[in-house]
């Protein structure tokens, strides 16, 4: 796979868990990891590249807070890290339909993963 695609995918799901509000690394890593129900295994050796260079980017800020006695640098997204992730969501989703439109698994993927009601 090609690690540009790679490290875009990577910066739109860390935009997206940074999203929700101020968050630190290794909760970032874990937050990935939970969402993704395991396949994503996000190691915080990938992580901080990533966040450097959205901060260098001005997608995010980095700040300090103390929690716990403990010293934690924190990021949040910056409204360009806003509009960012908006289009990435975007070129996302047009992707993955035209993929799944190749796999022809449109209708089976909607299906497979509706809410069951009544259950």
């Amino acid at each position: 796979m090609d690690s540009l695609f790679l490290g875009n995918a990577l910066q739109m799901l860390v935009l997206e868990v940074i999203a929700q509000g101020p968050t630190y690394g290794y909760e970032i890593t874990q937050t990935v990891t939970e969402r993704s129900k395991g396949s994503i295994d996000l190691k915080e050796g990938s992580l901080y590249p990533v966040l450097h260079a959205m901060e260098r980017q001005k997608l995010v800020r980095s700040f300090w807070r103390e929690v716990n006695g403990r010293r934690r640098k924190y990021y949040e997204l910056t409204d360009a890290g806003r509009a960012e992730l908006a289009e990435r969501k975007k070129s996302w989703m047009s992707f993955a339909a035209g993929v799944n439109g190749v796999l022809g698994v449109e209708r089976s993927f909607v299906a497979f993963v509706a809410p069951q009601h009544g259950n």
